[in-house]
């Protein structure tokens, strides 16, 4: 199929976007279009204005700061796959960007269209989980951040108003020297993830964990922390079949159900992913700080 009849805008600045997106009807930003130019085509979306975000200056961007990264926006995934600064500060986003899509779609997607389309399959969504990471957006009245915990309010749905946009992301780094890890289970390589696991792990001399983090993605309607099992990990060795009962609590999670996979079957890959993800995470954490 075509996509529908729409109009066309290619701003330049931020504020042109904003004013934009307050005067028009029924607009749609084009980040990447990885997401959004199969939508249209297959018309499950119908803007009549299109944005184009990609001449807009001073998006892309991959800065360190006191605390970890800053990261624009409209900056490529294959950008982000090859920073070295991203390898360094944030590993866990480097090994789920080997998983996105294929070369062909991380040359062209962007991070800030993967966290506005915000599919709960994605990776770079259940990274940004896993971190802490804040959200910046930028509407009329300026710029503002809030949690990833808090940016998704239902099923693909942001907290972006509509005339706001995704202008940045930050992510808090972890001590140097951490284990992590993402492993997730799709029925072929570069798909969406049927279930998903990030987790991050610091580890004293005597092999205890001090600090944990585990998400889960894919099984619900957006990532999910699994604040339990991270407050049962802390002071635990890296114990396999501990692991392995601790993320029994996986099966609780509200899991979705499709054609794809039922809720019972992904709350069970919840707990395999989330094990093997511990494992991987712990055999790479540095003992020695």
């Amino acid at each position: 199929m075509k996509p529908p009849p729409f109009s066309y805008h290619d701003p330049g600045t931020v504020g042109e976007v904003i004013n934009l997106l307050e005067t028009l009807e029924n607009p749609k930003l084009l980040a990447g279009g990885q997401s959004l130019m199969p939508m249209l085509n297959m018309r499950y979306v119908m803007p009549d204005n299109i944005i184009d975000l990609n001449k807009v200056d001073g998006l892309s961007y991959v800065e360190e700061n006191n605390t970890g990264i800053n990261i624009g926006g409209m900056t490529l995934q294959r950008d982000l796959e090859f920073s070295d600064l991203i390898k360094k500060k944030c590993p866990l986003m480097n090994e789920a960007l080997q998983q996105v899509g294929h070369r062909q779609t991380r040359n062209r997607g962007t991070i800030g269209g993967s966290l506005s389309h915000l599919d709960p399959a994605a990776e770079l969504p259940t990274v940004c989980a896993a971190h802490d990471a804040v959200v910046v957006l930028q509407g009329p009245k300026g710029e503002r951040e809030i949690p990833f915990s808090e940016f998704p309010i239902a099923y693909m749905t942001p907290a972006t108003e509509i005339n706001e946009l995704l202008t940045g992301v930050k992510i808090t780094s972890w001590k140097e020297g951490h284990g992590y890890a993402f492993i997730e289970f799709a029925r072929r390589h570069g798909d969406f993830a049927i279930t998903s696991a990030a987790a991050l792990l610091e580890v004293n001399d005597a092999g205890a964990i001090t600090r944990a983090s585990l998400t889960v993605g894919g099984v619900g309607a957006a990532p999910v922390r699994m604040k339990e099992i991270e407050e049962s990990l802390i002071g635990q060795s890296g114990d396999e079949e501990k692991f392995r009962e601790l993320c029994e609590a996986c099966r609780k999670i509200d899991a979705l159900g499709d054609v794809y996979a039922s809720s019972e079957y992904r709350q069970h890959l919840a707990t395999v992913m989330s094990r093997r993800a511990l494992v991987k995470a712990y055999g790479r954490a540095n003992r020695k700080g």
